[in-house]
């Protein structure tokens, strides 16, 4: 999968390179075989780099650059008992990703994608209509934000341009003076649900955040209100997600992420009209993406060469290594 950007040709300077050139990502046997002796592996979220793959590749593997904020697709702890460093490309995709999350609040809430394909299709014939595509306001309205770290503060920042009010919930509250210099709000998470009308997830993939946005969370929402995940699709119990849309316990949901990816054909979102879908482009601008494929190769690099990054993960590898 070539990444964008000028810089693997940087990481060709220091090593044999091996790319794999295709669109799509490698299979299982075509993984394998190729970490096998190798010194780094530069992975997409998509690459499960499990026990196996750390194992198969051997003692000489001492670095796992993943193109991507997100590591839930590494062994973190097989990794480190290993003594192999695990970077990440740290908060380069905030705003990218941030813009993408406003412009699907934006795009479900006003109908954008339902009135362009009225309009490509030929449907529009009739003229201006005061009934036609009737959506939602989204200026003055109340946004739930749940996960308030890096990107959740940068939707913040932008919603406040709509005159939002803004609540959040954290497993950990910020500090008072952090939450009234941000212009938010703190609720638990029942009053984030019952409160939001529009709703957009931002936490971290874990054992605790899988399949946590379920029934019980969506029949707590107003049956006027969205739902927006840009963050990782198993955050959202997706089965749960499409009773709720089809029977209209909530108005709509805008998608960026999904618990299985690519989406498959037969999933039934894909036929509904109240949700908007993107295949997984958050952090796809052309800016972001070749930024991104700097730090991931920079990484590989700086660590070769005796240099710290600051984007390792699992910095308790530095304490086995002294």
């Amino acid at each position: 999968m070539i990444l964008p950007g000028l810089s693997l040709v940087e990481l060709k300077k220091y090593f044999k390179v091996i790319i794999n050139k295709r669109k799509k990502i490698l299979e299982r046997n075509g993984l394998l075989k190729n970490v096998k002796g190798k010194y780094a592996i530069l992975c997409t979220l998509n690459d499960k780099i499990d026990k196996e793959v750390i194992e198969h590749a051997g003692d000489s593997l001492k670095i796992i650059s993943t193109y991507s904020t997100g590591y839930d697709h590494i062994d973190i702890n097989e990794a480190t008992r290993r003594g192999i460093y695990v970077t990440n490309t740290g908060d380069i995709l905030t705003e990218a990703t941030a813009d993408l999350t406003f412009g699907l609040i934006l795009s479900v809430a006003r109908r954008i994608p339902e009135a362009q394909d009225y309009l490509v299709n030929r449907k529009w014939i009739e003229g201006w209509s005061p009934d036609l595509f009737l959506g939602s306001n989204v200026y003055g309205t109340t946004l739930g934000i749940l996960g308030l770290g890096k990107i959740g503060s940068s939707v913040a920042r932008r919603a406040k341009g709509f005159h939002m009010k803004i609540l959040y919930h954290n497993r950990t509250r910020l500090d008072d003076k952090i939450e009234k210099k941000s212009g938010v709000e703190y609720v638990g998470m029942d009053d984030l649900f019952n409160k939001s009308d529009f709703l957009t997830i931002h936490t971290n993939l874990n054992k605790e955040s899988e399949n946590l946005v379920d029934l019980n969370y969506f029949k707590k929402m107003k049956p006027t209100s969205f739902i927006i995940n840009t963050s990782r699709g198993s955050i959202i119990n997706e089965e749960d997600l499409i009773f709720s849309l089809k029977n209209k316990i909530i108005a709509g949901a805008a998608l960026d992420v999904y618990e299985n990816e690519p989406l498959s054909k037969k999933n039934q979102l894909i036929s509904m009209k109240n949700v908007v879908l993107l295949p997984h482009i958050g952090s796809a601008t052309v800016q972001t993406r070749s930024n991104m494929t700097e730090v991931a190769v920079k990484n590989i690099i700086d660590i070769a060469n005796g240099r710290k990054s600051k984007y390792i993960v699992n910095k308790e590898v530095n304490s086995t290594k002294k």
